[in-house]
């Protein structure tokens, strides 16, 4: 005899689940081929799961929309000089990234990147030290000012928000003094500064095969991932993914390349941006350290109980993060040529922070890459430089970025949503 049915126990039925168990399984994916890769993106895509795919997209709306009201916007001429203006928001918003990854925020980096510049040409102009060691000096300089931020955030306790806007007031007001009566110093025109700032480019072969040393670099790694996978008895990416993907980033850097030596070339301190960007990316995904800051913007109970010293990790997060505004502020001085009371200030902190959150980096923590600051600063950079050829009024552009920054922002908080009810 069956047993009674229950009226309650009937009436509940479970609910499916988001995402099929063939589309989480990659061996599964694997063994459905292209279409298998395909539905699983698609699965991602609808579980809230991004990416890069929005930045990517609004990047060739940005391309296409200014080129068709400005040719000049995609004149080799004026995307060197993009490049060369991406290189210090993308090296600043890279500190951004880091911070987000915490869940925290940093809104000293403009006046941090400021008081580098003042400290950069105080120390090579005025008092006549070398240029490398003012960069120096004016580089430990940001990553002190770090320190005190993380120690007062820690240690302390006061909101990493409270923290970094009284930093933002106060070494303003450190730039200032530190650059004096002169309120502007001109570093010299001729010097090693400047003519890496403004002169120095990898042009013709030089730019093609640092495209190839990137692209080479890529492969080695995924082809290194594998092995180690297959060594664990994990699933392996098929090579003919990897292969599709390679070739597209080779066609990729190789046209950069072409375009960019029509003109000057592929400038050194955006090259220097690219360096710092894989080894960043590098150390958050094959490193310990960071993995654990990914954990401590994941939950930060769950990371202390780990054993993994939160505090440490912290503080050295805002440490980096000044120390890269600080780099970002040297390479604006020598792109620019001089130091004032204005570096630093205006749209460098507005800048930085909508690259880091443009790029796709999440505000609720522990969900980003090194390159969302690389991608985000392409973009930001693309619509200031675009605006500017269309002479647009400075509130015009001001409103424009402005907008753009909360679209990135929506769509960080439907993504979340969205991960959220998929259980992701």
């Amino acid at each position: 005899m069956s047993a009674p049915s229950t009226p309650e126990i009937d009436a509940i039925e479970p609910e499916p689940p988001a995402i099929s168990a063939d589309l989480l399984d990659p061996r599964l994916i694997q063994a459905r081929g292209p279409r298998g890769y395909l539905d699983a993106g698609l699965a991602k895509l609808r579980g809230g799961d991004l990416g890069s795919l929005p930045v990517i997209i609004g990047l060739i709306i940005i391309v296409v929309v200014f080129s068709s009201m400005n040719p000049r916007f995609t004149d080799a001429f004026n995307l060197v000089n993009l490049a060369s203006q991406a290189a210090s928001v993308g090296i600043i918003a890279m500190g951004i990234v880091l911070v987000l990854l915490l869940g925290e925020i940093d809104l000293s980096v403009g006046s941090v990147s400021g008081v580098a510049a003042a400290l950069l040409a105080v120390a090579n102009v005025s008092n006549g030290y070398a240029p490398f060691v003012a960069v120096g000096f004016a580089v430990l300089g940001g990553a002190f000012i770090g320190l005190l931020h993380g120690l007062v955030f820690t240690k302390i306790g006061v909101p990493s928000f409270v923290v970094t806007l009284a930093g933002l007031l106060a070494w303003l007001g450190v730039q200032l003094w530190v650059l004096g009566e002169q309120g502007t110093i001109n570093l010299p025109p001729s010097g090693v500064l400047v003519d890496i700032g403004q002169f120095k480019y990898f042009q013709g072969a030089p730019a093609y095969a640092i495209g190839l040393a990137m692209v080479a670099l890529y492969l080695l790694g995924q082809l290194a991932r594998a092995r180690r996978r297959k060594a664990a008895d994990l699933s392996v990416q098929p090579l003919w993914v990897t292969l599709t993907v390679t070739a597209g980033l080779l066609v990729l850097t190789m046209a950069t390349a072409y375009k960019l030596s029509l003109d000057r070339g592929v400038p050194w301190i955006f090259v220097l941006l690219l360096v710092i960007v894989l080894t960043m990316d590098w150390v958050l995904r094959r490193t310990r350290y960071g993995r654990s800051i990914f954990a401590i913007g994941g939950n930060i109970e769950a990371a202390r109980r780990a054993g993994i010293r939160v505090d440490a990790v912290r503080i050295s997060i805002f440490v980096i993060c000044s120390t890269f505004a600080a780099l970002g502020g040297v390479i604006a001085a020598s792109y620019g040529g001089s130091a004032s009371q204005a570096s630093g200030t205006g749209e460098t902190l507005i800048n930085a922070i909508a690259a880091a959150v443009i790029g796709g980096t999440s505000l609720f923590g522990g969900r980003s890459r090194m390159y969302s600051a690389l991608l985000g600063a392409l973009v930001i950079t693309s619509i200031s430089n675009g605006l500017a050829l269309l002479s647009l009024e400075t509130y015009l552009r001001y409103v424009i970025t402005g907008s753009i920054l909360l679209l990135a922002v929506i769509i960080d908080a439907a993504s979340q949503r969205g991960r959220n009810k998929a259980g992701r």
